[in-house]
């Protein structure tokens, strides 16, 4: 367990906070632990007719923890990773998923987006894959869903030139259903899962499962996962962390 990850059950809505706002609600093995496990037990727990996913601080996530990155690049990480888990498990919940989205959705934080039914951002919200930058490459499903929503060209842009898009351009696009002030960014979340909370669960998990194939999209995680494994072991990531860590921009041009 960790407290990075704060939950509540309300009224049928399980809502789940990243809640490691002094580190950028930067995502650890272990936060993705708990969130796996949330999300698996909600499947069978009927109190939780719809799943919230909400950040605090200013930033919804500024995706996965480098430093973790770094340190299994390095070889220095053992054990199981969560984030397999945690993306298998977003694809597979037959539940309505709701995201409220302030700041930065970096990586993962936006990838993640594309398996919410429902996505509402804050005005300040800015989204970016910046994967290629780090070495490395997309996950979650997202170099399927991606272009799929937005279009080969758009994605592609994302994830390799890894610029942030603005809160209305990912509505425009698609990416999301909705933009708010700030202010009510919560509340405006909240009532679109109480709505769906007293809706027939049944006729929510089938038109769900109608619409999104989870077999396909497990077969694409694993594809993607064991390319993003392959890559973290090259020297061009080690160059890519080490840059991080020694705040300069990478120089992947001495890299052979």
């Amino acid at each position: 367990m960790t407290e990075h990850i704060k939950t509540e059950r309300k009224d049928g809505i399980f809502t789940l906070t990243f809640a490691r706002p002094d580190k950028k609600n930067a995502l650890t093995n272990a936060m993705y632990g708990v969130l796996a496990d949330a999300l698996i037990a909600a499947e069978t727990d009927p109190a939780a007719r719809v799943i919230v996913l909400r950040g605090e601080g200013d930033m919804f996530t500024s995706g996965n923890d480098v430093g973790e990155f770094a340190a299994i690049a390095a070889g220095a990480v053992q054990g199981e990773r969560h984030v397999s888990r945690f993306i298998r498990a977003l694809a597979q919940s037959t539940r309505p998923l709701v995201a409220a989205v302030q700041g930065r959705a970096v990586g993962v934080g936006t990838t993640m987006l594309l398996h919410c039914d429902f996505v509402v951002l804050a005005e300040n919200a800015l989204l970016s894959t910046p994967f290629v930058n780090l070495a490395l490459v997309p996950e979650a499903a997202s170099t399927l869903l991606m272009p799929l929503r937005i279009g080969h060209a758009r994605a592609y842009e994302m994830f390799t030139l890894g610029d942030a898009m603005d809160a209305n351009t990912a509505k425009d696009l698609g990416i999301a259903n909705r933009v708010v002030p700030l202010d009510r960014l919560h509340t405006e979340a909240a009532g679109v899962a109480a709505r769906l909370a007293k809706l027939p669960a049944g006729s929510l998990a089938a038109t769900k499962r109608l619409m999104r194939d989870a077999a396909v999209l497990t077969a694409q995680i694993g594809a993607e996962s064991q390319c993003f494994a392959e890559r973290l072991k090259t020297a061009e990531a080690r160059e890519a962390f080490t840059a991080f860590a020694e705040r300069r921009p990478p120089d992947f041009m001495k890299v052979a």
